[in-house]
């Protein structure tokens, strides 16, 4: 019995196995690179992303892009429009650019816009581009605190990986209502579109298989909008070579929601199989219905094998809700074994990417010299291969430090050029290894620190006359910081400023990336002279401290090289006074309250003995009238219980 138990089993398994010929991993598919096959798409839908309010006569508008890219190296193309109707066109744009990695930025636009960017990370050749520098975050929730913080509510918010083209619509009616809160796979709508290659496109071979089908698979998730849809897919086999594999078919799966339709634009002869319905560019008003297909990877699969008989997986990929789809799959016939050709070299100058490398000459100078640093692994993303560097002297030639290649000399050496005393001038000149002469030259700068001094002192009035090391709990304190010598190609800005009341209390956080940290604080004046603010300490410390220690750090950079910053600190030491406890100490309000209470008891005693020599020696009594016969019996008898004590019936007596 256990034996035919044992049969049947197997004889089970064995039909399931057959009835099932992709349970187990029949095609195991595998990334393809980037010459077998590329798809490309355009979607609407980021991965974090929101739409804020804005009142219908605004006419500013703050955009967030918060960019992540896996290369080391990346191009973006980024193109702002104005949306042309009834409603008001923008005037003040600003463009908050987050970048992690680094990008080169093609911009087009036809409208005045502000940045605000790490130029350490996004190259622009737009001489002309009006930016400012963006602080580094760490997590979204720091981004927008700050951009909330310094440019106001947030008109649109979105979070993207790897884009390609980004195309950003300005001037749109507001659709929200509500602040800009962002939420996960939100869909832009028009307000945004963007073009990215798809990273992970598959394929592989059947090991039955013995048809000559290709088929390509399209996998569309679905969206939050329900309302049909048309996904136009574009579809390319053509061949670079020029000779195509004639003998092999084509097969075209499109997977996705069942309110989408699709719009197919191909002049290759295919099979096709679709969800919802399709048409033909060609013929975009003739639609086919379609089929029902499977919704997983080893459904869709099974259904090119033994529905299409196909033997060959050119293509599997799965993308976002997109409007547009390109896929690329040459097909190409075998290559025919012939002698080599002869190798052409291409020189190193053809392929690096000089413009970005240039943008990576950025000095630092300390007290007594001045240094470039690039990364090993940065300039082998930008395809350079370099020999050396050299300043304006070229005996002073960069070497190499671990992962990087380091130019460094002193003031005084290698053709350096001090102007004014404080700004450091020199050219670096840039070697390949396929060149004997230098095929860049860049004129770098940065600040002799040690050639300027920052001072700092506090006033008690908005006037800044009479200097005082004293502040009061209570009273607003002005502070002004004074950075020397001035000079015009030198930017001051204040970046951070924090009181330290010792170890019995936190640390006041008054300043922060140039912004006021608290309603107690204002920033009053920045200029070339002098930076001015002023801070208020509230009354009511406990314990009160009795000293603080005032700490800023002012940010300075060159106005034609904002990327160059140094920060130089400066610090004062306070005394803190409390009125109160200053004009009246603790045996003074001690006294004065055993006085108050001495003084209200002697006024009571002496109110007691006026009102006690001062009353009638006796007490008089009523004289009672006769009572009329009409009064009433109630009344007559309250005036006789009244009157029924000893001492009444004495009297009447």
């Amino acid at each position: 019995m256990e034996g035919v138990f044992y049969i049947a089993m197997f004889l089970a398994a064995c039909a399931f196995s057959l009835a099932n010929p992709l349970e187990k991993a029949d095609c195991d598919l595998e990334l393809l690179d980037s010459e077998t096959g590329k798809v490309t798409y355009t979607t609407n839908q980021v991965s974090w992303g929101c739409l804020g309010q804005k009142p219908l006569n605004s006419t500013q508008e703050v955009h967030v892009l918060n960019l992540r890219f896996s290369k080391m190296v990346a191009e973006l193309e980024l193109t702002i429009q104005v949306k042309k109707g009834n409603v008001p066109q923008p005037r003040d744009v600003h463009v908050i650019l987050k970048v992690q990695g680094h990008i080169n930025l093609l911009l087009q636009t036809g409208i005045p816009v502000k940045f605000s960017l790490d130029p350490t990370k996004v190259f622009f050749k737009e001489t002309g581009l009006d930016h400012s520098p963006l602080p580094d975050f760490s997590t979204r929730e720091q981004l927008l605190n700050w951009a909330q913080t310094t440019h106001g509510d947030l008109t649109s918010y979105a979070e993207i990986e790897d884009p390609q083209s980004i195309i950003l619509h300005v001037g749109q009616a507001p659709e929200s209502e509500f602040p800009c809160i962002p939420k996960l796979n939100f869909n832009m709508g028009n307000h945004l579109t963007w073009n990215a290659v798809a990273p992970e496109v598959k394929g592989c071979r059947f090991s039955k298989g013995l048809s000559k089908k290709v088929a390509h698979i399209l996998k569309v998730t679905q969206g939050p909008a329900s309302s049909p849809q048309t996904v136009e897919v574009k579809m390319d086999l053509s061949c670079p070579l020029g000779n195509p594999a004639p003998t092999l078919e084509a097969v075209l799966i499109l997977q996705g929601p069942p309110n989408v339709n699709w719009l197919i634009d191909s002049n290759h002869t295919m099979q096709i199989g679709t969800t919802g319905e399709y048409s033909f560019k060609m013929f975009p008003d003739k639609s086919i219905p379609g089929s029902i297909l499977s919704d997983t990877l080893q459904g869709l699969l099974q259904e090119a094998q033994q529905k299409f008989n196909a033997s060959i997986i050119g293509s599997y990929v799965e993308i976002p809700p997109a409007s547009h789809i390109t896929l690329w799959a040459p097909s190409c016939a075998s290559k025919i074994e012939t002698s080599p050709s002869p190798v052409l070299t291409t020189p190193s100058i053809l392929i690096c990417h000089l413009f970005l490398l240039r943008s990576l000459l950025l000095p630092q100078c300390s007290s007594d010299s001045m240094t470039l640093m690039l990364k090993k692994d940065l300039i082998e993303a930008l395809k350079c291969n370099i020999k050396h560097l050299s300043f304006r002297d070229p005996t002073c030639q960069s070497q190499e430090k671990e992962n990087m290649l380091v130019l460094s000399s002193t003031f005084y050496e290698c053709g350096m050029d001090i102007k004014k005393g404080v700004i450091l001038n020199n050219e670096v000149a840039l070697t390949l290894t396929s060149s004997s002469v230098p095929v860049l030259t860049e004129s770098v700068e940065c600040l002799n620190i040690s050639a300027f001094s920052v001072h700092m002192d506090a006033y008690k009035s908005q006037k800044f006359l009479r200097t005082s090391s004293t502040i009061e709990l209570g009273q607003r304190v002005y502070v002004q910081v004074t950075v020397s010598p001035v000079i015009p190609e030198v930017t001051t800005n204040l970046d951070s400023c924090s009181l330290d009341l010792g170890p019995e209390a936190d640390p006041v956080e008054l300043i922060h990336d140039q912004l006021a940290k608290s309603p107690r604080v204002s920033l009053l004046t920045t200029d070339s002279k002098w930076i001015q603010f002023s801070f208020l300490l509230r009354g009511h410390m406990v314990p009160t401290p009795t000293t603080a220690i005032l700490s800023c750090n002012v940010e300075l950079m060159l106005r034609t090289m904002q990327e160059t910053k140094t920060v130089m600190k400066t610090s004062m030491k306070l005394n803190i006074s409390n009125p109160l406890a200053t004009s009246l100490g603790m045996p003074a309000v001690l006294g004065i309250t055993f006085g108050a209470f001495l003084i209200g008891a002697l006024l009571t005693a002496a109110l007691w003995y006026i009102y006690s020599h001062t009353r009638p020696p006796g007490k008089r009594q009523p004289v009672m009238a006769a009572v009329p016969a009409s009064e009433s019996s109630s009344t007559n008898h309250s005036i006789g219980s009244t009157q029924s004590t000893p001492c009444s019936t004495s009297s009447m007596a």
